[in-house]
Formats: structure tokens, sequence, C-alpha cells
């Protein structure tokens, strides 16, 4: 197989080699449901659907698992905050409170919707973390059995990962363990070190009691990096393919799984892929300096094939930097590429079911996805042949045109650009604004037909003008005017 991939633990691009020969098995860290998913979140959705399509296109199956953290000390704030914001100035007798749990599952459900709207497929399992207590138990005891973690001394219930104990320990991000920082995630009272974190979190005074489970430690709560841990171990076993997620991620999260996993005696992942961040202008988007985009904001601007587009454009591996005319770029792509599948599919027909497997795409452009998924490249040779197509169909080449269509629907559905805007059922801004474009364009053109019939050659040319202005090129030919959007 001829796949390479950048494994973070190694810094190294090395070949990909499955476990199971004809199998592949993700894992990619999902959302804290605590607020509405950000730009950075999608990205990340949208790098590793597209890795998954690629293993799919050769011919592995895929098991891809993306968790939901369901419960953490942001939750838990956020509907504190969310219950005072709401009870601020009001009756408390009239004003319901939004449980932690309620706010995790509203919030969870935008993050489908915008996963949905931009092509992002269902994983294979998407567990919670309040579904998998036992197993967080079953794996504390394991590194306690081990000497690899202890609870605290204080009687508080917490109970820590012994980072001093296993010397591995910042070996994914390469690190000394003395340059460290202290571990923020619990009082550090009860701790050995500052270093070491929290694998169970002790019950507060300030807790809901519904945000604490019974355990051989006293009640509590699951410390974040346990989660993952414990959740892919249940469905991808002790030692599996990838294990993905944003940049960010590496330090203190994947670190802190990596060793409490391994210490624990998991293999775990082989290897490790990490996305990069996405940047305003240069900068990091935060909301306090106010130079953040949400996805809806860009849904609503440009709908959800260019916004896939833009958010996938770059190599996963790189900062992707936002700026205002970043979607009318991506924009300006997208509609060169349905340009040319409206003309030829008019011409020669559709192409039928689109093509997926890599053996039925142009070389080069599985070349460019087998080298580290290579977007940017596979771009390339995709909007290659489009202007490959659109040659073939002036020079009346139908035979040409038809391979040209089969392979640029072959590559959209690869990097996922057909299956964007699908779940709103054709209600889209991208089918509104296609519908709208269609008919305004077709409207000119009778006009244009009937000042050609009255021998009006001034009016024709005048509509043929004002269309090419508006980035629209008109072809007559003996079969009727054809239009596509210019810079094909």
């Amino acid at each position: 197989m001829s796949l390479r991939f950048y494994d973070t633990a190694r810094a190294e691009v090395r070949p990909f080699e499955p476990i199971e020969a004809g199998r592949a098995s993700l894992y990619y860290c999902g959302a804290t449901v605590q607020g509405m998913p950000h730009v950075g979140h999608v990205r990340s959705a949208i790098a590793f659907d597209q890795l998954t399509r690629w293993l799919e296109a050769r011919d592995l199956r895929v098991t891809v698992v993306r968790n939901v953290t369901d419960i953490d000390d942001k939750i838990l704030a956020k509907s504190q905050d969310s219950f005072r914001e709401g009870a601020a100035g009001a009756d408390p007798s009239v004003v319901p409170e939004e449980p932690w749990w309620a706010l995790a599952y509203r919030f969870e459900q935008e993050f489908h919707r915008a996963y949905a709207a931009l092509g992002v497929r269902r994983p294979t399992y998407e567990p919670r973390a309040t579904g998998h207590i036992p197993e967080m138990h079953a794996l504390i005891q394991l590194l306690i059995d081990r000497g690899h973690a202890y609870p605290a001394p204080d009687a508080s219930g917490d109970v820590y990962f012994d980072v001093r104990s296993w010397p591995a320990y910042g070996s994914l991000t390469r690190q000394h363990i003395d340059d460290m920082q202290a571990a923020p995630d619990a009082d550090p009272r009860g701790k050995k070190d500052p270093r070491d974190f929290a694998l169970w979190k002790g019950s507060q005074e300030t807790d809901p009691v519904t945000a604490s489970w019974s355990s051989p430690w006293g009640t509590g709560r699951p410390g974040w990096h346990l989660e993952c841990s414990s959740m892919v171990t249940k469905y991808l076993g002790t030692e599996f393919d990838i294990h993905g997620g944003g940049l960010d991620l590496r330090f203190p999260h994947h670190e802190n799984e990596m060793a409490q996993s391994q210490a624990a005696g998991h293999a775990f992942a082989r290897y490790w892929m990490h996305n990069g961040m996405v940047t305003f202008g240069g900068e990091k988007m935060s909301k306090s300096i106010g130079n953040t985009v949400t996805p809806q904001e860009m849904i609503d601007a440009a709908g959800p094939r260019v916004v896939r587009y833009y958010l996938g454009q770059a190599h996963y591996r790189s900062v992707l930097d936002y700026r205002e005319t970043s979607l009318q770029e991506a924009g300006a792509a997208v509609a060169r590429i349905d340009g040319f599948i409206g003309k030829a599919a008019t011409r020669v027909g559709s192409p039928g079911p689109r093509s997926v497997r890599a053996a039925d795409l142009p070389p080069a452009f599985a070349d460019a996805m087998d080298d580290d998924l290579n977007v940017p490249q596979a771009l390339a040779v995709l909007h290659t042949t489009v202007r490959s197509g659109n040659t073939a169909l002036s020079a009346g080449d139908d035979a040409a045109a038809a391979a040209c269509l089969a392979a640029v629907v072959g590559m959209t559905g690869v990097l996922g650009l057909d299956d964007a805007g699908e779940a709103a059922g054709g209600g889209t801004a991208d089918a509104a604004l296609s519908k709208a474009l269609d008919t305004l364009v077709g409207d000119r053109i009778a006009e244009r037909i009937e000042a050609r019939t009255a021998r009006d050659w001034a009016r024709a040319d005048a509509i043929r003008d004002a269309l090419a202005r508006a980035g629209v090129t008109l072809e007559d030919s003996a079969e009727g005017a054809r239009w596509s959007l210019s810079g094909d």
C-alpha cells in the first residue's frame, strides 16, 4: 500500500500499515459540548472525514469513533452561568433551570447540525462519556494495581495518575517532565507531583447531585483525559490504527491519554494525526478581541458547499488563515467546478453513480492523497481536469468530456463536496442560489434570443456583455446557447 501519513509521535511521514489487512480503525476527539461549534471544531471534523473517505477509496473498511465529552468542568460552569443569566432580574420561580445534561445535549445537537450541513458523515460509533463510567472505573483500578495511579490521601475522592511512574511521559510532545507546568485540572493538595493529572475527581459541594457517580474512591466524576482512553478501548480495542484531533489537543490531552493507556499495558494508537488551527488575518480567533466567525455565519454567507471547500482546501496539518475574501475565492472555485459539471452533463449525460475507488481516479490525484492527504495538490488535479473538460466541450470531443466529467465527480465525492448541504433536503443556501442564478440567466438568454430573432443585434450584444460583466460566459451552438461562470 502506498499510503503515507505524518505521525506526530515519531515526527515523520511514514507508510500506513493497518493492524488488520483490509481494515482501518480511527478515533478522533469530538467536542466538549459546552457551547456552539466553532470553526476549529468543524475544520477538524472535515479533515478526518476526508481521511476516512480516502481510506475507503483505498478499499479499506473503516471503523470511525468520535466521542462526545458531555461531562466536564466547563459544562457545569456554563450550565450555572446560563441559569444565573436567565434568572437575573426575573422571578426565580418562573425561570426554569437548564440542567448541565440538558445544556450538553442541546449543544451536541448543534454540532450534529453543523457536521451534517458540511457533509461530515456520521461516525461508526459516537459514544458519550457519561455512558462509560464502569469502563473508566476499571481503567483506574488497573492503573492503581500497576503502580501508576493513587487515590489522594486527603479523603477528597480524587485519584491521580503518577506521571513520574511512567518514564515515557512527555514523549508525544517531546517534553521533559521537569519543564512542564502543573496540571490545572484539580486541587493540587493531594498530589505527589503538581504535574499529576486527575483520573477521578471527587465531588465538590457546588457540584449538582446528578453530576456525580459512585466509585470505590468516593462519589465524583471522571477526568477529561480518562474518558477518551476508556471509550476508544471499548470500541476499537487496546490497539488501533489512528488517533486524531486538533493540534491544540497534543498537550496535555493526548499526552495524558497515551501515558495512562500505555501504562495500563495497552499498545494504544499506532499513528497520531493532528490538524492545524484556523486563524483570522494571521491572528488566533478570540472572542475577547472580536475576530471570530462561526461556521453558521460562513454557511449563511456562502452556502455549505463553499464552506466545505474552504475549510478542506488546505493541507490538514497547516494553519488555515481566514480573510474577508476567503469565501469569495472558495465560491469562485466551486462555481468553476459546478459550471463544468452542468455543461458536461447537459452534453454527454450524467456519469451515473460517482466512483469512490482510488483506482478509478486520475493517478496524480491518488498520488497526492496518498502523500499525507495532500489536498491542495489533489485540488490542483481536480481543477486541471475541469479545464481539460471545458476544452473538450469546446472542441466537440464528447468522449473526452465524458471522461473528465466522471473523474471530476469522483474527485468531488472523495473530498466530500457532493455531500455538503444534503442534510437540508435541498433547501440550503447553495441550492437556492443555484436555482435563482439559473432562472435569472435563463431569462436573459431568452431575451437575447428574442433580440436575435428580431435582428436587434445591438440589444443582443448588450445582453451578452451584461452577462459577461457579471461573470457569465455564453456559448452559441447549433443546439442553442449554453452558459457557464467565467474563469473555467
